[in-house]
């Protein structure tokens, strides 16, 4: 089937909503680890999709799948091997009183189911979040995932902060106690909830926020979050659907790197390699408080076909050395990036870490000016040089690289060479 009619089917079929990332649509049949296929043939370097966590359609993850989806598929109504052991071998990763797991498909089903426990587990029903954040597309969650400006008025219960942005936000980096200063907007956060009549119930954060233009916030910023929402009642839950499972290349997640311990973590797209596999985990008090209010099911999730998905990604990390091999080759990239720096003027900023990292690109390193257009020309130079990526942030003036976990050096001096080339047109 031709390129254009397949586009003319799916502009009848799905609508306006669904966009697509290029000018000129990719249509792709194929992947195998850190390479995507279009229907001519052609190879394509992903630097884009953590979904496939391990890898396009790795081996193993595929075995287990077809294994399990040839034997039994059912659901937690009955009682499964599987789904106990990848429970147990989840959990094993987090620390402290983590250890219980509720199964759902999504990551939006993740933190919507986050929120009711979070409820049910203070009486309270109040729910802070971050401005430009991304949380999921239930109607809840969609509240929790504000864009920089909202286009309807906020729920009562629901209140946003400004993310510790240090680049171009209201405290700045290298401002004495900037993180600080970030966390301490919770406050207003906490009070503006109780002009409303609501205590908080709980305070949703990301280990990296991602659409707001990938901030790590320093580990004080969560540490002092952590404290005041506690403070005011609320639980903390931290979001690891696009931070988690070895990512940020010090530690299977994110929020470990700051030296806390939520109450609550979500878990999502990267957990099943591309099969919708998504994981609330918390501790056994609050799962008993929530128990106290209704009895949880999910039709599909925690089915024991997820679970032997789950377990083969997790042995692919392990067996495979993810982690050390993700803060190898994300410093590689990163180093290489303020190589690249030092050459092209458009570049006014780098940030994130492991495998999550961003390029910011303004018109003017002193005004930083947001350029726009050259970071959507820049990302359609790689598409044609055969490197996938996409655009974040208030201004789509970012370049975000965020690929399969199994990206390996070569794979990153193949991104930086054709960067180089896509700036070059700008210098």
């Amino acid at each position: 089937m031709s390129k254009e009619r397949l586009i003319a089917r799916r502009r009848r079929a799905l609508g306006p909503t669904y966009t697509h990332f290029y000018t000129d649509p990719l249509y792709l049949v194929r992947g195998e680890g850190v390479w995507l296929f279009d229907n001519e043939g052609r190879k394509y370097l992903d630097c884009y999709n953590n979904v496939p966590s391990v890898g396009h359609c790795h081996p193993h993850v595929v075995e287990a799948l077809t294994r399990q989806a040839a034997t039994l598929n059912t659901h937690t109504r009955y009682l499964h091997h599987n789904v106990v052991e990848y429970a147990e071998r989840l959990t094993a990763t987090l620390p402290g009183e983590l250890s219980v797991c509720l199964f759902v498909c999504t990551g939006s089903e993740a933190n919507d189911l986050a929120y009711r426990i979070a409820r049910a587990a203070t009486g309270n029903a109040g729910a802070i979040c971050t401005r430009g954040a991304y949380h999921g597309n239930t109607t809840l969650v969609s509240e929790l995932s504000p864009e920089f400006e909202r286009k309807r008025p906020a729920p009562d219960f629901v209140v946003d902060v400004e993310p510790p942005d240090l680049y171009r936000g209201s405290y700045a980096a290298g401002e004495p106690g900037a993180a600080v200063k970030y966390a301490d907007l919770v406050d207003n956060a906490i009070d503006e909830l109780a002009d409303k009549g609501h205590r908080p119930a709980m305070m949703i954060i990301d280990s990296i926020f991602d659409a707001a233009g990938v901030h790590t916030p320093p580990p004080e910023y969560q540490q002092r979050v952590h404290e005041k929402v506690r403070a005011a009642g609320g639980l903390i839950v931290c979001d690891e659907v696009q931070a988690g499972l070895t990512r940020l290349g010090d530690h299977y997640w994110g929020f470990m790197d700051s030296g806390v311990q939520p109450d609550i973590v979500t878990m999502g797209k990267p957990m099943g390699a591309g099969h919708p596999l998504a994981v609330v985990v918390t501790t056994p008090a609050i799962a008993d408080a929530f128990a106290r209010e209704t009895d949880y099911f999910n039709t599909f999730g925690g089915n024991p076909v997820s679970a032997a998905v789950g377990m083969a990604v997790l042995d692919v990390v392990e067996e495979e050395s993810l982690l050390a091999s993700v803060n190898r080759t994300g410093s590689h990239f990163i180093a290489g990036l303020q190589s690249l720096a030092t050459r092209h003027a458009r570049i006014g900023d780098i940030r994130g870490k492991g495998l999550f990292i961003a390029v910011e690109l303004v018109e003017d390193r002193q005004t930083r000016q947001p350029a726009s257009a050259a970071a959507a020309a820049v990302v359609e130079s790689l598409r044609e040089q055969g490197v996938l990526t996409a655009l974040i942030g208030r201004d789509r003036n970012t370049l975000k690289f965020r690929p399969p976990l199994v990206f390996q050096v070569e794979h990153a001096d193949i991104a930086l060479a054709a960067l180089d080339s896509a700036l070059s047109a700008f210098d």
